[in-house]
């Protein structure tokens, strides 16, 4: 294998595509799934649940092979997962472009859901996790910043597709799509780090048996947790709770893409804020702003000013809590056991994010109508918040008594926050 230095040279085109292959991968494969409800349900004469239950479906099995595809990344190197789960997803979609049955449906997005574990960003975040050392924030600032175009570029332009070809068609065309621009550069340009060793890094470090025994973890956990079923249920049912309202598919859809978009700023801003507040409150701010979001989309009736407050609101924050997720863990129990700690919490986000369009569905079949759901959700995001606050008051805590503990190096290292944070 030709050898490469990490942090600058090929590992910028590494970057580089899966900066494309994600933004493509996401648009298709998660984004698109809201914009052929409607579609789907006037052809077939399904009802919401059915239909966003193998969505849940997918999104479920996609949190339980997680494990399974970092083990084969780690042995083999991104080329050979990601490819393959490139080509899958375009013969799923050809398959999906041709069902008749709801069996059928359930059986593509169950393949799609392995499918999302092999190219959606975990695999990418891995990927350049070993590529990166000193910059490794920064590229995965970029990934994420590029990625956050995926709704505003594909939620309209699959809308548009629809509109002209039909949904079958529509399909199709995002199969070639997703061929020339995944299929490919996965094959083509993917390959594995260089082999030389990662210079060590002195600092204490948590277990990941230890961090599940301490009050932050389970706290940071349910705030993540309650923040993903909010943000899936509105990523599955914003687009035709617009619809319902009676707005335009046009701007339904363009609101809708616009959530992806304002995550950008977002991200941008939760660095500079982070120089000003303290960690608590900027946490909890974070989760608080996502569900109080919801608040303007119920009070908006008709109006299109009060959506899109909502938008810009709403995405701000779900780019916020992205940082926080990947940072956090980081910053409270260290980085030696980073990914084992991680991945602990997330099995419980996976559960929240496979319920969230079910459930949604399901309420929504009863009831006919969106405004209860939304409030609901309201109340979720005001959970989120709250023990988003109590995680960061146990680590304050944990910190104070750091000072007058000698072993809280083994324990729990958050007087490493502010060194990991600035790197």
């Amino acid at each position: 294998m030709h050898r490469h230095q990490r942090d600058k040279g090929y590992a910028w085109v590494i970057v580089a595509t899966l900066a494309l292959t994600e933004t493509v991968s996401w648009g298709v494969l998660y984004y698109g799934f809201a914009v052929f409800l409607v579609p789907m349900e006037q052809a077939f004469g399904w009802s919401r649940a059915q239909l966003t239950g193998a969505f849940s479906l997918a999104l479920l099995l996609s949190g339980f092979v997680a494990p399974l595809v970092g083990r084969w990344l780690d042995q083999r190197g991104p080329r050979l997962p990601m490819t393959f789960g490139s080509l899958a997803a375009t013969l799923l979609l050809l398959a999906w472009s041709r069902i008749t049955q709801l069996a059928a449906f359930y059986a593509v997005w169950a393949g799609l859901g392995l499918v999302m574990a092999l190219v959606l960003y975990e695999p990418a975040f891995a990927t350049i996790a070993k590529w990166f050392e000193r910059r490794r924030r920064q590229a995965l600032t970029v990934l994420t910043l590029v990625g956050a175009l995926a709704s505003v570029i594909f939620t309209p332009f699959i809308t548009w597709l629809i509109a002209l070809l039909g949904w079958r068609t529509a399909l199709l065309v995002l199969a070639g799509l997703l061929a020339l621009t995944t299929v490919l550069p996965h094959a083509l340009l993917l390959r594995a780090p260089p082999r030389e060793p990662i210079s060590p890094r002195p600092r204490a470090a948590t277990n990941a048996r230890a961090a599940l025994r301490t009050l932050p973890f389970w706290a940071l956990t349910a705030a993540l947790t309650l923040a993903a079923f909010v943000t899936v249920t509105v990523t599955v049912h914003l687009l035709p709770s617009l619809l319902d309202r009676g707005y335009t598919p046009a701007f339904a859809a363009s609101a809708t893409g616009l959530v992806g978009l304002m995550q950008i700023p977002g991200r941008l801003l939760i660095a500079p804020l982070g120089r000003w507040l303290s960690d608590r409150v900027l946490t909890t701010l974070v989760f608080l702003v996502q569900g109080g979001a919801l608040l303007l989309l119920l009070v908006a009736g008709h109006r299109a000013a009060g959506v899109l407050a909502f938008v810009v609101l709403f995405g701000m924050a779900n780019g916020m809590i992205t940082i926080v997720r990947a940072a956090r863990p980081a910053e409270l129990f260290g980085s030696a056991a980073y990914g084992a700690i991680a991945g602990a919490m997330t099995l419980p986000v996976t559960l929240a994010r496979a319920a969230a369009p079910f459930g949604a569905g399901l309420l929504y079949t009863a009831l006919g109508r969106y405004q209860p759901i939304w409030l609901a959700l309201v109340v979720v995001g005001a959970l989120s918040a709250g023990a988003a606050c109590l995680a960061e008051t146990a680590a304050c805590r944990s910190l104070l008594g750091s000072a007058r503990s000698p072993q809280t190096e083994e324990r729990l290292p958050l007087e490493r926050a502010s060194t990991d944070a600035q790197e």
